[in-house]
């Protein structure tokens, strides 16, 4: 099968690979296993790369033994300067690719980053998609995350079946490369609002003498609810700060948001507040803790 793509015809499953298997790779990595697609995977931590076997991937022992003889690679590391790193580092995928391999960019990175690494792509004949995702591990295993999508729409077409085998809640923004990361900063900046407002309340809760467990039940029934808040603050409640989420994500996502609302001159009265609080929350050690962990650091912080 030619790497450019499968042709006309073909059967909807092709080689496909993922570099970076950590929560949300894994994820993606042991849904696409189970529905038969056989991903190659890669991860610095080769245990993360092994354990997914047992759902029908390949571990492979570099990210270029994975990403040749695909189609699609999809890179779901953490940042920018990973991501930079995977593809054009000193042991960087993008010169093995062959001309018109997909790469799908899942990392939420500034839309300038985008713009960049897809420009340095296409120069060597490879496409980008823009493909930032939301939903936590939980609901990529279960394909019910969702997947914001930027790019030619004849790119999208020639991966659309490994689109719609990741997602069920697959959101086409543009063509325009960037504007998934656009949308993506957008829907962060608002769940670390809306948990920073939730561990906030949590703790005045907690101040005022009522029962967290049933502050919680009434607020998911009432105005307040909020996916993030009730995810992070039912855990924080427990006592669970073991990182699904860690701080530092959206520590790093509220601060790339805050960028973006400067570049266009938008100054919000909520925002900038938010990020504070996170950069407080990492300054305080917090990094390698869940997100849900702002509870008692703002318990902590409160005269």
């Amino acid at each position: 099968m030619s790497a450019a793509g499968p042709p006309q015809g073909a059967k909807l499953i092709f080689p496909v690979s993922i570099i970076g298997v950590g929560n949300m790779g894994g994820a993606m990595a042991a849904r696409l296993g189970t529905l038969g697609w056989s991903p190659r995977v890669f991860d610095l931590d080769r245990t993360k790369a092994r354990s997914l076997e047992r759902f029908g991937a390949l571990a492979l022992e570099s990210a270029v033994c994975a990403a040749t003889e695909t189609i699609a690679t999809i890179v779901c590391v953490v940042d920018a300067a990973q991501t930079d790193d995977v593809l054009f580092g000193s042991q960087g995928i993008a010169p093995h690719l062959q001309p018109g391999h997909v790469v799908v960019l899942c990392p939420t990175i500034s839309p300038d980053a985008v713009q960049t690494l897809a420009g340095e792509l296409g120069s060597l004949g490879v496409d980008t998609l823009d493909a930032p995702m939301s939903g936590g591990p939980l609901r990529a295993r279960d394909g019910s995350m969702s997947l914001m999508l930027a790019g030619a729409d004849a790119v999208v077409a020639k991966v659309q079946p490994l689109l719609d085998a990741l997602s069920n809640q697959v959101f086409h923004i543009s063509e325009q490369l960037g504007d998934a990361a656009r949308t993506k900063l957008v829907n962060n900046l608002l769940a670390g609002i809306n948990l920073v407002g939730a561990a906030e309340v949590m703790a005045l809760a907690r101040r005022l003498g009522l029962d967290a467990t049933r502050t919680l039940d009434v607020i998911a029934q009432s105005s307040g609810q909020s996916w993030i808040g009730m995810d992070r603050m039912r855990r924080a409640v427990a006592g669970d700060f073991a990182p699904r989420a860690h701080m530092t994500l959206l520590a790093k996502d509220t601060a790339l948001a805050q960028d973006a609302a400067r570049s266009v001159g938008f100054d919000g009265p909520l925002g900038a507040l938010a990020s504070q609080v996170f950069a407080s929350a990492l300054q305080s050690g917090l990094a390698d803790l869940d997100d849900a962990a702002l509870l008692p650091f703002l318990e902590r912080r409160l005269p």
